[in-house]
């Protein structure tokens, strides 16, 4: 993985994140992209999430790495980190960026699920993305969907 980082300096990570959902609702997954600033892959997931919404599945995207982030770098490391998420639902962008209203209730869970993981860290940011800078992340999502895998899930 990384080196030791020098007192004080932050790492920081880019997080390219997808979630999809075929029926909305209907079959859906999600893509994570954890790569370090210098865009060098450090791991990448694919996973179902049985019958969810496409912000819902955007959401479970954004969760899940927050997770897997702090199960690969442990807690202390993570208190230091830098998580810039890149995201193609501008919508879900702005919602985590207090920029848009969360007027569904079954959002509210997921935001505030968002929100207690990123006390986690030293700074995470949410930026939208064009869908082909997001092509990593959009590729494992339908690779989850269309694979056989993860069916215990649905």
């Amino acid at each position: 993985m990384s080196k030791a980082m020098p007192a004080g300096r932050q790492e920081k990570l880019i997080v390219y994140t997808d979630g999809g959902s075929r029926g909305n609702p209907g079959p859906a997954a999600l893509g994570v992209v954890i790569t370090d600033e210098k865009g060098r892959t450090i791991k990448e997931y694919g996973e179902k999430l049985g019958v969810k919404t496409n912000n819902e599945a955007e959401y479970g995207a954004v969760i899940f790495a927050l997770k897997k982030i702090k199960a690969l770098f442990g807690k202390e490391k993570t208190k230091k980190m830098e998580i810039n998420f890149k995201m193609d639902s501008e919508f879900v962008t702005k919602q985590l960026n207090g920029e848009y209203k969360i007027e569904e209730e079954r959002m509210f869970p997921l935001f505030i699920t968002v929100w207690n993981l990123k006390m986690d860290f030293a700074k995470v940011t949410f930026s939208h993305v064009r869908r082909e800078k997001n092509r990593d992340a959009d590729r494992l999502v339908n690779a989850a969907l269309d694979s056989d895998q993860g069916r215990l899930w649905q």
